[in-house]
């Protein structure tokens, strides 16, 4: 009995010393701070940028074209059940997108990313380049 007492003892004694140490708010925000540091926009994958915002769609396709300045059109192709026959066919769609630097060529396999309105018919970004055409 008294080696029971004499744990809830100190049992009371270590909760007592949890509670005087306070960590103040503004050591608590350096310590998070300081634990994950941030990269630069340049450095920052932009794969990683998509995961981050799921409400945007990717699409991955192939480019038709890259004619217009800073702009791709690319073609992105999907299967489709027949609703009657169950048969599966193929369907495409073509996607204007923005290509900041004019990097890719035609033939080349891409993903672009949904985005805000950049022109009358561009309403994707280019994420990354999949497959560079041979």
């Amino acid at each position: 009995m008294e080696e029971i007492i004499e744990n809830i003892d100190q049992t009371v004694e270590t909760v007592e010393m949890v509670e005087t140490e306070v960590i103040s708010p503004v050591e608590t925000i350096e310590v998070v701070a300081a634990a994950e540091p941030v990269k630069p926009i340049a450095q920052v994958d932009p794969v990683e940028l998509a995961v981050k915002k799921p409400h945007k769609r990717i699409l991955q396709g192939k480019v038709v074209s890259n004619k217009p300045d800073k702009t791709i059109v690319v073609k992105v192709e999907r299967q489709v059940a027949h609703p009657l026959y169950k048969k599966y066919y193929k369907v495409s769609k073509k996607f204007m997108a923005h290509d900041e630097n004019n990097e890719c060529k035609t033939g080349d396999t891409v993903r672009i990313r949904e985005s805000r309105p950049l022109s009358a018919l561009k309403r994707w970004t280019l994420l990354d380049v999949v497959e560079r055409a041979k």
